[in-house]
């Protein structure tokens, strides 16, 4: 049963406006409430306040899930807990998606793990971040630089690998490598610990937002180069997109990038009923999930169901073709 909820009142929560939802009352379980483990990603990128809105919602609107909000270092460490059956739903980007049920990239070690996605959400920015005093003007200045790459086995980690080699770089041998989630790169950035910082998120990304207006240092957001010849390496997993230049202050023009989309995956062997239960949860209450962010506004249950290079879970594909979309 899901209910459509009818009242919220706002908390902060990861400097997020995060809802509390207010019920109508009077509502019965019938069974036992079925585990919703939603693991997300760090604190100052948009995966983890998406993921505490939708344990949010979800536990308030329906009374069949239990769910619980986790932090995690994100895509990569999501797929995994999946696949062992430590969390039920998380957010991931489709490259790291697509690598986990094909066993390469991060997850060569680990083999074709059984994830299948439940909807597409919205799509990421690459975010190549440099102090703008150190004369960085491109991805080739990078050499010999103090760059933080991503938290270790992070999807930010994967694209900045791939980026740095389209660009001439051996990413392991030509920059100094550190592996900082995005809070902590914009934190080591200001400090002047690091040169520059690769980060894979939503616009605005928190983090990014409050070094930006802090103004120390300046910033310089490089371009994404050789877009074409990942696109073409990677097929079905990148395409061309700009950073726009109102995206954070102190930019003054818009900046070339690569863009990937992200999805919600969930276990090839989750039950169709919690499949449909959740799907129904989310959806029931779309306007306040839309509300509460400026990516999540994005979300609809049309741009949900778009088909990507990794499959839907067959209890997603259904609960899609019973709404009439994709048409």
């Amino acid at each position: 049963m899901v209910v459509s909820v009818l009242n919220r009142r706002h908390v902060l929560a990861a400097g997020l406006g995060a809802s509390v939802f207010a019920l109508v009352p009077g509502r019965s379980v019938a069974q036992e409430p079925m585990r919703a483990v939603i693991v997300s990603g760090g604190v100052g990128g948009v995966f983890y306040p998406y993921g505490q809105i939708l344990a949010s919602l979800l536990s308030a609107a329906v009374p069949a899930l239990a769910p619980i909000g986790q932090l995690t270092r994100g895509s990569v460490d999501n797929a995994r807990l999946i696949q062992r059956g430590q969390a039920d739903i998380g957010f991931s980007t489709l490259d790291s998606a697509y690598d986990a049920v094909n066993g390469v990239g991060a997850f060569a070690g680990d083999g074709k793990l059984d994830l299948s996605v439940l909807a597409v959400l919205y799509d990421s920015y690459l975010h190549i971040v440099a102090a703008g005093d150190k004369g960085i003007a491109g991805i080739g200045d990078l050499k010999g630089r103090k760059v933080s790459v991503g938290s270790t086995g992070s999807s930010t980690e994967t694209i900045a690998n791939r980026v740095l080699a389209a660009a001439g770089l051996d990413p392991h041998k030509d920059v100094e490598r550190l592996n900082f989630g995005v809070a902590e790169s914009a934190d080591a950035l200001k400090a002047g610990q690091i040169d520059a910082f690769f980060w894979i998120g939503g616009v605005p990304t928190a983090a990014v937002s409050s070094l930006a207006a802090a103004g120390q240092p300046k910033l310089a957001f490089l371009p994404t180069e050789n877009v074409a010849s990942i696109e073409k390496e990677y097929p079905g997993l990148y395409r061309p997109a700009v950073l726009p230049k109102t995206a954070y202050a102190g930019m003054t023009e818009d900046v070339p990038c690569l863009g990937v989309a992200n999805v919600l995956i969930v276990s090839s062997k989750a039950e169709a009923r919690f499949v449909t239960t959740v799907l129904d949860g989310i959806f029931a209450n779309v306007e306040l999930i839309r509300g509460s962010h400026p990516e999540a506004a994005k979300l609809s249950l049309e741009s949900a169901a778009v088909r990507t290079a990794v499959p839907f879970h067959p209890a997603a594909e259904a609960y899609y073709a019973s709404k009439g979309v994709p048409k």
